[in-house]
């Protein structure tokens, strides 16, 4: 019997708890491993006073069903694994960092004895797997820059002794490493932070050689190699505005063969079967994710299970190596939803956990798909959400404006969204020139218009609301992390009149500061970051008039700042010179600060501290219904 999706209600729903938004799931994250008779989750794990921790459990499966006791095999109490895999059916890999550094280490576990194993030991580390070498049982390959924190070196592991073996040495200028399906290192990108050279080699004892050589603005990245290893599938803007999927003769690189092309949108990323050797599927994003097919029985597969749970977007998030069982998220715009295994034998959706329980889908908020004019021609696309029962006129609001800030907001459900709207605001998310998946044309729009044009494109937005009747022009807040943390304190100083509060959370403040305190791997990227943002001395007059901190004088909006002690990518200092600026006239602004967090609060008892704090600050200053 097909699970019925539930409608939004037309009443005013109850205010559900933060924690009921915020908490980790009971029971989530489910792994598959390569055999299929063993089940991978994560759950929390009480550890110092009232904070829990998510850490991975194991249990045996029947068929789709999980029997026996589950057994824990981790014990991190410091902070969440937000990351694992299966390494065939005996070892599961996970990362973990040390207060927010984001200096991550891949860690082994042996799930028979429970032996955990850093394969990546050593202060200030910054390692990633590489390719996890599926058709070998023993080893796997990852990337660390221990022997020079500005690069990354490829080795390969021995998960038994935890021995490294030099793959791949990295000469100064190397930003990424590409594998075959045998677990070859074939491919690299070379770059002196303005043009990018796609360096390759037909077996890991040849020297690499370079076979294209582009400008940073153009992207030729080696997606899949294909079946028998000796052509790639790249999604490429070599030639055109938008990233389409093609493949390349290393033998003729110049020649592009069109596999797929959106006409409004860019080609996001590809699925690979291992065990047909095809890609099945590509991904592109429009106003929601959407599936180019290349293979019937993925489609069928898609097809079927997106039957037995209509009203939902379905995502395979694991499988075994047979590809006959997969986990299974089905979710939407008002609910995380819930995880199943499919059985592809029997046609059978086998129900394993709901991620949030504690609160009913037909009590969240619709997220709208919507488009308005920038001032100087441009189609902006977004995402406004309406707080249910409460109309859709005169509505306090909440501009959101995404980080990155080359990334995008997409459709699907975000607590953040949910939990501001169930608290009365409309929340307004869009998609400002800049970013990524609308094409080279659109992307290249944001270059130098930090604080100008970009900054425009959020305000446009907010003269939108109040145009269509939607916002109370009085009750109207800015939000955001990262960049939008800077776009927040960037609306607050350049449009002081048009927001009633602020909440700046990991935001940059000050361009120079900025990218004087990068980690030191982004360093090789740092000519291609003075090009896209600003020169600090060749563009010193505008990194000036955009740069919050030195305008704080402008500053009059209420102000909240929220700040990781850990951050490596927007330091501290970014906060405190901001904070300092604005107390130092006699504003008070409340600044909370968490010493074992970087660039956002990821541990429970922080996230629930802050999203009370905002709460109450948006309360006082919006006077939400």
């Amino acid at each position: 019997m097909p699970l019925q999706s539930s409608a939004q209600t037309t009443a005013t729903p109850k205010a559900y708890p933060i924690r009921d938004f915020f908490s980790n799931p009971e029971k989530g994250y489910f792994r598959l491993s390569d055999d299929g008779r063993t089940l991978g989750f994560m759950q929390p794990v009480s550890v110092k006073g009232a904070a829990r921790r998510m850490n991975v459990f194991v249990q045996p499966l029947k068929g789709s069903t999980p029997v026996g006791q589950a057994r824990r095999l981790t014990a991190e109490t410091a902070r969440d694994i937000n990351i694992y895999h299966w390494k065939g059916s005996s070892r599961i890999l996970y990362t973990k960092d040390f207060g927010g550094d984001e200096n991550f280490h891949v860690v082994a576990i042996d799930v028979k004895t429970g032996k955990v194993t850093d394969l990546t030991p050593g202060d200030k580390v910054r390692a990633e797997l590489l390719d996890d070498l599926p058709d070998d049982p023993h080893h796997i390959l990852v990337s660390h820059n221990r022997r020079n924190a500005e690069v990354f070196d490829v080795y390969r592991i021995d998960l038994r002794t935890g021995r490294e073996q030099l793959v791949a040495q990295n000469p100064g200028d190397i930003v990424g490493w590409t594998t075959d399906h045998a677990g070859k290192v074939r491919g690299a990108v070379r770059t002196d932070g303005l043009s990018t050279v796609l360096l390759y080699r037909a077996n890991e004892r040849d020297a690499f050689k370079p076979i294209i050589t582009t400008d940073y603005k153009t992207e030729v990245d080696i997606a899949a190699f294909t079946a028998d290893n000796r052509k790639f599938y790249a999604i490429s803007n070599r030639g055109r505005d938008k990233k389409a999927l093609v493949t390349i003769d290393p033998v003729k690189p110049d020649t592009e063969e069109l596999v797929y092309a959106h006409p409004d949108v860019d080609v996001a990323g590809l699925s690979w079967s291992r065990l047909h050797k095809k890609i099945t599927d590509l991904t592109y994003v429009t106003d929601r994710s959407q599936r180019q097919y290349f293979d019937a029985a993925t489609e069928q597969r898609y097809r079927r299970i997106e039957a037995k749970v209509p009203g939902m977007e379905v995502h395979l998030q694991s499988g075994t190596r047979a590809e006959d069982k997969f986990i299974v998220a089905a979710s939407n715009d008002r609910t995380p939803g819930t995880r199943y295994i499919f059985d592809a034998k029997s046609d059978s959706l086998s129900k394993l956990a709901d991620i949030n329980p504690k609160i009913a889908e037909q009590d969240m908020a619709a997220m709208q798909p919507v488009t308005y004019p920038s001032r100087d021609g441009l189609t902006l696309h977004g995402y406004l959400t309406l707080p249910p029962g409460r109309g859709k006129q005169n509505l306090p609001c909440i501009i959101n404006p995404h980080g990155g800030p080359w990334a995008r907001d997409d459709w699907g459900y975000n607590p953040e969204v949910q939990f501001l709207a169930n608290r009365g605001y409309c929340v307004l998310q869009m998609n400002f020139r800049g970013s990524t998946g609308y094409g080279r044309q659109f992307w290249e729009a944001s270059f130098g218009q930090w604080g100008l044009k970009m900054q425009d494109d959020i305000t446009d937005g907010v003269q939108w609301l109040i145009n269509q009747g939607t916002a109370d022009p009085k009750r109207i807040a800015i939000y955001g992390a990262s960049y939008g943390g800077y776009a927040t304190l960037a609306g607050v100083a350049f449009t002081p009149d048009l927001y009633a509060a602020a909440v700046n959370y990991v935001g940059v403040s000050n361009l120079f500061t900025f990218m004087n305190t990068i980690p030191p791997y982004w360093r090789p990227q740092l000519p291609k970051f003075y090009d896209m943002v600003g020169h600090p001395e060749k563009d010193k007059e505008r990194l000036t008039r955009t740069s919050p901190a030195l305008n704080a004088d402008k500053i009059k909006t209420p102000l909240l700042v929220v700040q990781g002690a850990r951050d490596p990518r927007v330091n501290k200092a970014e906060s405190d010179q901001m904070v300092q600026a604005l107390r130092a006239r006699g504003v008070e602004v409340p600044y909370l600060v968490k010493d074992n967090e970087g660039h956002g609060f990821h541990n429970e008892e922080n996230q629930f501290e802050f999203y009370e704090t905002m709460e109450a600050f948006l309360a006082k200053h919006l006077k939400p219904q």
